[in-house]
């Protein structure tokens, strides 16, 4: 019987210096429900300010506080701060206990979680029926989640057929054996599942405040959280201020008492209320053009960090013209990607020619015959391309390309359609932008030709990113399908499979996406952010950038 109460995979990356990291301790890596005890308890309280509150910019408005109903990071940061889910990260980023205490499998296939006491904000307990709920919840057909096939891919039994609507959501392999233990049975061993279990889509929902309130239940006044921090106001493009859940199982050894988070999409008004001092955490996004002059300004302040995050353009493969692949293949031939990471991003990046970041857990790393090309080469091969699908200077390639409102996203889309034009000639590019929510909506619904698009691990193994190019995904936007790329990533969890053969497998899968080329990887991101000196325990040693109120804490200052 294998037992773990922590993560069996963790990444080595480069180590971080924080300025007040003489008064913090490592996490204790043990059963117990001292195992996720904020590091915010370790501190000497003599250096704290009397008033703990952060300000830290997100980026955008959320488009929902339900867990079951979003997608997006912007969403996840602020969800994490007020659901706990079986499992949790620490400041490195590895899985640690959550509302489980401890995890069993025999057979990597049967999963048992022991649940801690705990409550929620309205003094109910969490038991495992909430999470039996929950990830029904996920998977129903009438909630609609753009996560419904996060269960599927997760092996969980019954999950495909219930999001085909095929099945009820009673037949989801998820059992509460007694109120502290639940039991998950997968269709095939995945070794990495309690890892899956950090994820916003499987966190638990009250079933009672659902029930009663509908899609009100998220207002601050219905609202009620198994988390550290609770919304206590929410102002549409203003702030959403989250304030302490005295009833967090933990509550007394988390520090801050407020997190006030803005909406602020544009990057040079996000540096300049920093600078004003308005706000304490930018969102991890520096303008380009102030990169070099901050890091000569603010020294430590500006951290940079590794980041489990790709950077691509996703084609809609089911409409003209980039229903055809000779297409796709000469727009991703053409770009140069290091043109974009030396002289648009400048802060890091690493030009990307596979999904899957290169720093991930599995050891995946593909250099296409192309990528080693000179761009004479690749732009000859795109021109033969774009000729082969009927395209040149009498019948120029026309399409639009979609971005979120977002300075540096404006900045990479104009310079791409630049690379385009000046290397093939005969591409005319039509920029559009929306906000958030409505960009969100236009991918999901396929109202689009290309879309810039990004995807951060939810958890550390490459098959996080990979699985959103499966046929059927729901954050398969493009309609990408192939039978052969299917087929390789159900082989990972076939019975036996090692370790090594399993990265074998991943690095076959993304030789069949550079074949198909249904997305143009772009850049591998960094994380690169402005933090105020004041700020302890802003980790920036997790490359999943799950950032933790509970363990942050303000200094006199």
């Amino acid at each position: 019987m294998t037992r773990h109460s922590a993560a069996f995979r963790t990444a080595l990356f480069l180590p971080t210096t924080l300025a007040l990291a003489i008064f913090m301790t490592g996490c204790s890596d043990n059963t117990t429900s001292n195992s996720n005890a904020s590091a915010a308890a370790d501190i000497d309280p003599n250096v704290l300010a009397d008033t703990q509150e952060l300000v830290i910019n997100n980026g955008a408005e959320p488009e929902s506080l339900d867990p079951h109903k979003v997608s997006g990071v912007p969403e996840s940061n602020i969800d994490r701060q007020m659901f706990e889910g079986l499992t949790s990260t620490d400041a490195d980023g590895k899985t640690i206990p959550g509302m489980a205490t401890e995890w069993e499998s025999e057979d990597n296939k049967v999963w048992t979680f022991k649940l801690r006491d705990a409550n929620w904000s309205n003094g109910d307990p969490v038991t495992a029926q909430d999470f039996v709920y929950s990830m029904r919840r996920l998977v129903d057909p009438n909630t609609a989640s753009p996560y419904s096939s996060y269960l599927v891919d997760a092996k969980v039994a019954g999950a495909d057929q219930i999001v085909e609507g095929a099945a009820g959501i009673e037949t989801l392999g998820v059992e509460a054996i007694d109120d502290k233990t639940l039991q998950v049975t997968l269709t095939d061993a995945v070794p990495y599942f309690p890892d899956m279990m950090i994820h916003t889509s499987v966190k638990p929902v009250h079933q009672g405040t659902v029930e009663e309130f509908g899609d009100k239940w998220t207002d601050p006044a219905n609202i009620v959280v198994n988390g550290p921090y609770k919304v206590s106001k929410w102002q549409i493009n203003d702030e959403l201020v989250l304030s302490r859940n005295p009833e967090y199982y933990d509550n007394a050894n988390t520090t801050l008492e407020t997190i006030t988070i803005l909406p602020i999409p544009s990057s040079v008004t996000d540096v300049a209320r920093y600078q004003a001092g308005e706000v304490d955490v930018t969102a991890n996004e520096i303008p380009t053009e102030q990169f070099g002059s901050l890091q000569a300004d603010h020294g430590e302040e500006l951290r940079v960090s590794p980041l489990l995050c790709t950077y691509y353009y996703e084609f809609n493969t089911v409409k003209p013209p980039f229903d055809d692949p000779k297409v796709r293949r000469a727009l991703a031939l053409a770009l140069d990607r290091d043109t974009i990471v030396d002289k648009v991003m400048s802060q890091g990046q690493t030009a990307a020619y596979q999904l899957t970041p290169p720093a991930t857990n599995g050891d995946v790393e593909n250099t296409p015959e192309w990528s080693t090309w000179s761009q004479e080469e690749r732009i000859a091969e795109a021109k033969k391309l774009l000729n082969e699908a009927g395209y040149d200077e009498n019948n120029p390639l026309s399409f639009e390309l979609l971005y979120n409102t977002n300075d540096n996203h404006k900045k990479v889309a104009i310079a791409a359609t630049s690379l385009w034009e000046q290397a093939l000639g005969f591409v005319d590019v039509t920029l559009t932008n929306k906000e958030w929510k409505t960009y969100l909506d236009t991918r999901r619904n396929g109202n689009y030709q290309l879309a810039r698009a990004g995807w951060c691990g939810d958890y550390n193994e490459p098959s996080s990113f990979l699985s959103i190019v499966k046929s059927g995904n729901s954050n398969n936007h493009g309609k990408y399908s192939s039978a052969n790329f299917d087929n390789l990533i159900a082989q990972t969890i076939k019975p036996g499979v090692t370790d090594a053969q399993r990265s074998d497998l991943y690095q076959q899968a993304e030789v069949q996406l550079d074949n198909d080329m249904p997305l143009i990887n772009i850049y591998h991101y960094v994380s690169p952010r402005l933090v105020k000196p004041y700020v302890i325990g802003f980790s920036e040693n997790d490359p999943l950038d799950n950032w933790q109120g509970k363990d942050i804490s303000i200094a006199k200052h």
